[in-house]
Parts: C-alpha cells; structure tokens; sequence
C-alpha cells in the first residue's frame, strides 16, 4: 500500500519514478527517507546517499533537485557535525547547478533548521527550506528568510503539533497558508508552493495573477502518488508543477504521516489497492 506515496527502497525506483514524472512535463524532488539517526556513521551514510542522488540526476540528465531531513544527517548529535554534511552536499549541488531542500520537522526542530539553513546559505546559495503554515511563527520566519534571499517551500505541515504553537482550525490554517503565500509571491525569489488543496491552489493563481507574477516565476509542489490529475492539469495549464518523490527503506513514519495529515487518503488506497 504504501508503494502509492514511495517510489520503492532503492535509488534506481526512484530515478524511475522521476523519470516518468519528466515525460509528463513535471520536475521532481528527491528524497532518501530516514530521521533521527543515532550515530554519526549513519548520519555520514545518509550524507553519502545525497551525494550519489546528485550525481545520478547529472548522469541521467534528470529535471530534479533534491530534498534532505537533518535529523538524517545528524542533527540530534550536533548542529556543527550535521552543519557540515549539509554544507557538503550543498557543495555538489551547487557543482551541479543544483539545489537542496531541506525539510522542515516537528517544530521542535524549527529554529534550529531555519538557523542552519541561513548559516549554510550564507557560505553557498544552492540551499533553501519549508516553511509550514500551521505554525504560529511562520510569518516571522519567512520574513527572516526573505531578508537572506533564501527559497521557501510553504506547505500546511504535517506533524502533530500542539495548541501552544499551531492552529488547530482548517479554516485557521488555510486563511495563514493565503497570508504567507501573498507574502513569498511578490518577493522575486523563486518559491514553491505546496498543496493538493484545489481552494489553496486557486488563491495561488488568482493572487498571481492580479500581481502580474508569471507562471514561471514559481512552482507547485505535490506529493508522489497524490492528485495526479490535479498535477497533470497544472501542468496543461502552463504552470511549474514538482512531484516530491521519496524512496528507502525506512518507508514507515513517512507514510504514516500521509495517512494521518489527510484521512481522505485512507480511502484513497483502499478503493485504488487492487487497480494497480
């Protein structure tokens, strides 16, 4: 079941996946799953991985970048440790002309990720980060990374959060999600916005639209396996559209996170599990 949000445990899946999504005019984003390590070694390890993922999308000439957990790469162990496999992967992007993502985690995390992200991006640019719009302080997030020209994806988040720092409304969520996109839009950085909600999406157009920002001048980003019709109409429509392909083993916590984010995709599965 879980094959509908991960494109398989090994790189090679992956490569395949995103292969598909670029001959539907789409980009991609790759992602080697795995949080929290324990050791360093692992840490080290999943430093590698992000390496080799560079490096395959050069060779297959892919229309791809990549995104990264920095509890993969260490950050319960030390920020400077994980500070410096960061920056080492941000290196080979950038050889490549490309650019890491790194995900935003459960708010006990943020801080720490948007102060390692700046600091990294100070010494290389071909970095960026999420921003989640069910936080309180997001709104002051981005306005701290807009002030070091830093890319945001902005999407609604998915970790279970309390009251103390997150809306817990829909309705409270989406009117902050509008907020924050009008804010990144007009910025004249290259943003992403990500979401499968079509009211979110088409305050995005409309916005756009009447601030006269290009269909180029941003993305869409959505989920592997999730709306593909919805993907393939933007995509019809003239607008950048990245598919977030993950891949790996340690599978579980994030499709997990799929299934409780959305209870829609419950069903999702269960009328689509023998179709394919």
């Amino acid at each position: 079941m879980s094959r509908r949000f991960v494109a398989g445990e090994t790189l090679d899946e992956a490569i395949a996946a995103a292969r598909k999504c670029n001959e539907l005019g789409m980009l991609v984003s790759l992602d080697y799953l795995g949080e929290n390590v324990a050791t360093t070694t692992d840490a080290q390890r999943a430093r590698d991985a992000y390496l080799e993922i560079f490096d395959r999308i050069a060779k297959e000439k892919l229309s791809a970048n990549v995104s990264c957990k920095l509890t993969q790469l260490g950050l319960d162990l030390s920020p400077e440790f994980c500070e410096g496999l960061v920056f080492t992967v941000v290196e080979r992007a950038a050889g490549y002309d490309n650019f890491l993502r790194v995900d935003m985690e459960g708010s006990a995390y943020t801080q720490r990720t948007v102060e390692l992200v700046k600091q990294v991006r100070a010494r290389n640019a071909a970095v960026g980060t999420v921003i989640q719009a069910y936080l309180y302080r997001s709104e002051s997030d981005i306005r701290d990374l807009l002030g070091h020209s830093c890319r945001v994806r902005l999407c609604k988040g998915a970790y279970k959060e309390s009251a103390d720092v997150a809306f817990e409304k829909k309705s409270d969520v989406d009117g902050n999600y509008v907020r924050l996109m009008q804010l990144l839009l007009p910025s004249g950085i290259y943003h992403a916005i990500a979401t499968h909600d079509p009211h979110m999406i088409g305050e995005t157009i409309r916005w756009a639209a009447a601030k006269q920002i290009s269909k180029g001048d941003f993305e869409f980003q959505m989920l592997y396996g999730i709306r593909t019709d919805l993907q393939r109409r933007l995509v019809s429509d003239g607008y950048r559209v990245r598919i977030y392909i993950p891949y790996g083993r340690d599978w579980f916590p994030y499709f997990m996170r799929r299934l409780a984010e959305r209870p829609a995709n419950i069903g999702f599965l269960l009328r689509n599990f023998l179709r394919r």
